[in-house]
């Protein structure tokens, strides 16, 4: 979106104004966007982010930061069904000041909307640096609709999502620009976004033919591809390079290899699914595909048709961009709804409007959907949500009729922030209903920080608030420097200070690949001989924190505990230290020696 140039008939002479050299131009919008997205991330994380804490998730990633502060090494020291790049790449969160948990989650918000940025840019071919206020605004609204009503954490699968979507941007823009440094940066960070999860793998790929067949991809020449493969591989030889050298690879192949697959089948059953008793969202999809078809023709004769043409593809395209935002509206960001899936095929027609309209392979919107699917490759959430807002504006920008005059800055804008608004009050709406894994806000009265300084400004409901806070007792009353709290307590050791002995942060059975739980129990029987130890076993349910149920306030030794797993009692016949038991929790304590 190039200057206009302004002209003054003083006189009746013609007087250009002088254009501002680029980079004058360019400085100042880059500092609105940086700190626009800031501020964006603040104020999110402090409206919506602090409401809520599950003690299944939230720790996760962290407790694998954690490990690799203390100098243990994927795969050989820990394991897990996945590869842990997260775990380095969330270093991170540790250098923002604030409390760990609250500036977690402004990484992770951070994450987005420079993702949600870099996907528009990459749609569009256009730099955000040019984009008007009416743009601008939609694609800030976009990354609101992103978030919907996902857990602000760190997360695999968001780190796979950003580093994909900036490695993408950047190579496609840096192919365009001739620039070397965009070039290479992008396809390191294809190449991380493979060690952040499997699923992630196919963006590389997609990246080297977009190497090779960009359409501003200069001659081949061999030495320099060679080069761009080497960096584009980079980080995963590094990491497994790191792994092979600890000892570690035949483990870490036994151990990425053995979960359970999954392929993306949700996307495909929504065909098939039965919707009885509940609208059913395929009907959205066949007004768009009209729509798109209407359009497509209309483009093609449009010299035939003239004026009336041009207001059947406005009046068309108003029609489709009505329904993406009632498909929107009525999703109602629900985090398990099947609004993202409609939205991925609504995105598709219009890839195929695209083609139509700009007689072109449409790549962009191949290549995103595709990361949609790659997104949806999960056991617990095998959903594209994380990119419902690029979906949205790849679907309005397909659908704006390439010789639609460009409105007024001011009109623009208006229709921008309006945009950005509604988003907003969207988002607010859902989470003060159902906050991930926690009870609606105004149930959420209790401050974490008062137990532990790393939660400050995280608020949840009384009944978590008692499960944390027992914890903290346990750690108290039975003091020990190695403490796991079993089955899914990650959030335990990078929040309270403590080592875990156990090779699992969290040992489910999906979680639980190769060698495992043989691992799991060895590590018991090593913790039994060395002692300085407090391993705990929960008797109630992560599901039953997120009901609001009452915490018991004492239960005793031998009471029965949660178990996901044969492991759990396993480890139980391994530990031979005194039986304990505080707050809801039993398990076993052996002091130092």
């Amino acid at each position: 979106m190039g200057e206009q140039e302004f002209v003054s008939y003083a006189d009746h002479v013609t007087i250009k104004e002088r254009p501002i050299p680029a980079a004058r131009k360019r400085a100042p919008r880059a500092i609105v966007l940086g700190v626009g997205t800031i501020l964006l991330s603040a104020a999110v994380v402090a409206r919506i982010g602090r409401f809520g804490f599950n003690p299944t998730d939230q720790g996760f990633v962290l407790a694998q930061v954690w490990r690799v502060l203390h100098g243990e090494i994927p795969h050989v020291d820990f394991l897990g069904p996945r590869p842990f790049g997260s775990a380095y790449l969330h270093l991170i969160d540790h250098l923002v000041p604030a409390p760990l948990m609250i500036g977690s989650s402004f990484v992770m918000m951070m994450q987005l909307i420079v993702a949600t940025f870099a996907l528009a840019a990459f749609l569009t071919g256009t730099s955000p640096l040019e984009w008007g206020p009416l743009r601008l605004g939609l694609v800030f609204a976009a990354a609101l609709v992103c978030l919907n009503t996902y857990p602000l954490m760190a997360w695999h699968t968001v780190d796979g999502v950003f580093l994909v979507a900036v490695g993408w941007w950047l190579l496609d823009s840096g192919l365009r620009s001739g620039s070397r440094w965009r070039r290479l940066l992008g396809l390191f960070c294809l190449g991380f976004a493979i060690i952040v999860k499997q699923s992630f793998l196919f963006a590389a790929p997609i990246g080297l033919l977009i190497l090779l067949f960009h359409p501003a991809a200069p001659p081949k020449k061999w030495p320099r591809l060679l080069g761009d493969v080497l960096v584009l591989g980079a980080a995963p030889l590094l990491y497994f390079g790191m792994v092979t050298v600890a000892g570690g690879l035949p483990s870490a192949i036994e151990q990425l290899s053995g979960g359970k697959q999954t392929w993306g089948e949700g996307l495909f059953r929504f065909w098939t699914a039965d919707f009885t008793g509940r609208e059913d969202p395929r009907t959205y999809i066949l007004p768009v595909l009209l729509g798109t078809a209407v359009l497509a023709v209309a483009w093609s004769v449009r010299e035939r048709l003239g004026e009336p043409g041009r207001w059947l593809r406005l009046s068309m395209a108003l029609c489709v961009v009505a329904v993406v935002v009632f498909v929107v509206a009525d999703g109602g960001f629900e985090h398990a709804g099947s609004w993202p899936v409609t939205l991925l095929w609504l995105f598709l027609a219009a890839a195929v409007l695209d083609a139509v309209v700009r007689r072109r392979l449409p790549w962009q919107y191949l290549a995103i959907a595709a990361l949609g699917w790659m997104a949806s490759l999960s056991w617990g959430y095998p959903l594209p949500g994380l990119l419902t807002g690029i979906f949205s504006l790849g679907v309005l920008e397909a659908v704006a009729p390439p010789d639609l005059p460009r409105p007024p800055k001011l009109a623009g804008g208006a229709v921008g922030a309006v945009a950005f608004v509604l988003a907003g009050l969207l988002l607010m709406s859902a989470h003060d209903k159902a906050p991930y894994a926690d009870r609606p806000q105004g149930e959420l009265t209790k401050e974490l920080g008062e137990i532990e300084p790393s939660l400050r400004g995280v608020r949840t409901s009384p009944s978590v608030y008692t499960y944390v806070a027992q914890i903290h007792g346990c750690l108290e009353r039975y003091p020990a420097s190695r403490v796991a709290v079993l089955p899914d307590n990650p959030f335990v050791a990078p929040i309270f200070g403590v080592r875990n002995p156990f090779p699992l942060d969290w040992p489910l059975p999906l979680e639980m690949t190769g060698d495992s739980p043989e691992r799991m129990v060895e590590a018991a029987a090593r913790l039994d001989e060395e002692g300085d130890y407090l391993v705990l076993f929960q008797t109630v349910k992560a599901v039953s924190l997120t009901a609001g149920a009452s915490v018991p306030d004492a239960v005793t030794p031998d009471a029965r505990t949660i178990g996901m797993s044969s492991v759990e009692d396993r480890i139980k016949d391994e530990l031979g230290g005194a039986s304990v038991a505080c707050g809801s929790f039993a398990g076993f304590w052996a002091p130092a020696r």
